[in-house]
């Protein structure tokens, strides 16, 4: 299922949300023009080999790593997702409240992956923890909301209005599986950090649920 809009515009502009789908564009614009993309990828994404908690140094990836990717299709997929469901999350928590929903389940999606991995040398890197943290808060916020919806069946595709409770619901469950099936393999060969999908998820609905009765609220 690929989400193609809701149904409830968002109360305000989103700024924070476009800020953060700018910065991490042109983030990436630097990533594939750099002289040496590879290095710049060891220099700014997460690698859970390299993180010692006692040097603050070899933490700065859990933030930088936000803003890579690993191609268009990551980067447009992410910022899509983001740009989908992240202006209703924001103008219902407000601008302040928003940019912290979103680094904390970054932070918390990588901390994640690092739990079942924390000897991997293999980059991790890309948004999607933090976009993860967004559907989960959005999965709170607006469970009856509908979602124009893609999906694929038996090799064509039709367009459909489902609950986004059902549709985050099911993503978040489909997340779940594939980490357990993959984490055998991705242990030497990486792959999609599902983990990390699920440790954003979890954090933004979890901070969602203990601060939504004093962030703001229209």
């Amino acid at each position: 299922m690929f989400p193609l809009s809701d149904s409830v515009p968002a109360n305000r502009f989103p700024f924070v949300n476009v800020v953060l789908i700018a910065a991490t564009v042109f983030v990436f614009f630097q990533q594939i023009t750099s002289p040496n993309p590879d290095a710049f990828i060891l220099t700014y994404a997460f690698i859970p080999a390299n993180i010692n908690f006692s040097d603050l140094i070899t933490l700065t990836p859990f933030i930088t790593s936000i803003f890579l990717h690993g191609g268009f299709l990551h980067i447009i997929s992410n910022m899509w997702f983001l740009w989908v469901f992240g202006d209703n999350v924001e103008g219902h928590v407000g601008f302040l409240f928003y940019p912290f929903l979103y680094f904390a389940s970054g932070i918390a999606g990588s901390l994640a992956q690092y739990l079942f991995m924390p000897g991997s040398p293999i980059p991790m890197l890309g948004a999607s923890g933090a976009v993860a943290g967004v559907l989960g808060s959005y999965f709170v916020l607006f469970p009856h909301h509908k979602i124009k919806t893609l999906i694929p069946i038996f090799g064509f595709f039709t367009v459909t209005q489902v609950s986004a409770m059902f549709m985050l619901g099911y993503w978040f469950v489909l997340q779940i599986i594939s980490g357990a099936t993959a984490l055998p393999n991705s242990l030497d060969t990486g792959g999609v950090a599902f983990w990390a999908h699920v440790g954003g998820f979890v954090t933004g609905f979890l901070l969602t649920k203990i601060f939504k009765p004093i962030v703001y609220e229209p």
